[in-house]
């Protein structure tokens, strides 16, 4: 699997609208888009840094996996993304090493990106997502 660089860094939090001005108006960040990904159930907005992006993620119900996360662990770092050349390959050979991805077929996440997961026990307890850029 060919690692192509941190795509973004995803960051739970309670409201975006209570913590969206500090990404936006005290750092300077470009807010590139919102968008709202229903299979996750999760409300984005995304920030480019030049170097890869900060996404903040708002659940959209008690049910969303972020919402369970902020009951479990709190606001904060949620995942750290890396972009590969092809995220098929990347399952394939994770699995072939008994890493355990919670998506063995990519699903679309936001920005049309094709995304996994590594499960945070195969990773020493960081949830890793692994995106491939839509063409």
């Amino acid at each position: 699997m060919k690692i192509k660089g941190i795509e973004h860094i995803g960051i739970a939090v309670n409201s975006l609208a209570e913590n969206s001005p500090f990404w936006k108006h005290v750092l300077g960040l470009d807010h590139s888009r919102t968008e709202t990904v229903e299979s996750e159930k999760v409300t984005t907005e995304i920030y480019t840094t030049g170097r890869g992006k900060i996404e903040l993620l708002e659940a959209m119900g008690e049910d969303s996996t972020i919402a369970k996360y902020i009951d479990k662990r709190g606001v904060g770092v949620h995942h750290i993304c890396f972009e590969v050349d092809n995220i098929r390959e990347a399952i394939s050979e994770l699995q072939e090493n008994n890493i355990s991805v919670i998506y063995d077929e990519p699903k679309v996440g936001a920005e049309g990106y094709l995304v996994t997961f590594i499960h945070p026990k195969s990773t020493g307890g960081v949830l890793v997502e692994l995106a491939e850029r839509p063409v």
